[in-house]
C-alpha cells in the first residue's frame, strides 16, 4: 500500500540515491567468475584445441602451463593466475573465445549423436541378419564376409560373456564407413594421400 505521507515533506526518495557510472561490485564479481570459468574450460580442453583459439600469447601460455601442472595446490594457484589473465582481455577477445568454446559444445554434441547412430547400427547388425544385407546395399565395397564373421563372433562373445573384441571391431568398421560421407573434400584428400604413398 502506498505511503500517504511520502513526498509531503518536500523531497522525493530518489533525490538521495547515488548515481554510479561503473558496474556494481556484484556485477564485477559475476563477470570475474564467468571469466574464471571460461579459463577453467580452456584448461580442461585438449591442448591442440586450445592452441587454435584466438587469444593473446600470454593468456595462452598461462593456460598451457596450467594443463601441465598436476599438483593440486599448484594447479589451483595457476588456475587463479589464468583467471587474472582472462580479466585483462577486452570484451571483443572474450566474445571470440566464448564463441569458439560454444562451437566446441555444438561439435561435441554432433559427434556424440553420430557415435550413438553407429552404436544403434551395430545393435541392428547383431539383432537382424537383414541389416547386414542393407548395409551391403549402402556400401557395396565393404568386405561383407569379414563383417559377417565379426557379427557371428560378437554374438558368441555376448552369449559367453567374453571380452567384446569383435563387438568393438564392428564399431570401428561402421565408424570408418561414416567418416568419408562427411564431406566430398575429405574424400578427395584421402585419395590424394593414397596416391602420394
Amino acid at each position: 500500500m502506498p505511503n500517504a505521507n511520502r513526498g509531503s515533506v518536500g523531497f522525493q526518495s530518489s533525490e538521495f540515491e547515488q548515481q554510479y557510472d561503473r558496474p556494481s561490485k556484484s556485477q564485477l564479481k559475476r563477470e570475474m567468475t564467468a571469466l574464471q570459468k571460461l579459463g577453467e574450460i580452456l584448461v580442461e580442453a585438449p591442448r591442440d584445441r586450445v592452441k587454435k583459439v584466438p587469444m593473446p600469447e600470454d593468456v595462452l601460455e598461462a593456460i598451457l602451463e596450467c594443463q601441465q601442472i598436476t599438483a593440486h595446490e599448484g594447479r589451483r594457484r595457476q588456475l587463479q593466475f589464468v583467471g587474472k589473465k582472462m580479466r585483462t582481455l577486452t570484451e571483443e577477445e572474450v566474445a571470440v573465445i566464448q564463441k569458439t568454446v560454444d562451437s566446441w559444445r555444438g561439435a561435441s554434441k554432433a559427434e556424440t549423436a553420430a557415435l550413438h547412430l553407429i552404436e544403434r547400427q551395430r545393435e541392428r547388425l547383431l539383432a537382424d541378419d537383414g541389416a547386414l544385407t542393407e548395409l551391403r546395399t549402402q556400401h557395396p565395397d565393404i568386405d561383407i564376409q569379414h563383417l559377417r564373421t565379426l557379427v557371428r563372433n560378437a554374438r558368441k562373445e555376448q552369449a559367453e560373456n567374453k571380452p567384446p573384441k569383435a563387438y568393438r571391431e564392428i564399431f570401428q568398421i561402421l565408424k570408418s564407413l561414416q567418416a568419408p560421407s562427411k564431406t566430398h573434400d575429405s574424400e578427395e584428400d584421402d585419395e590424394e594421400d593414397e596416391d602420394a604413398s
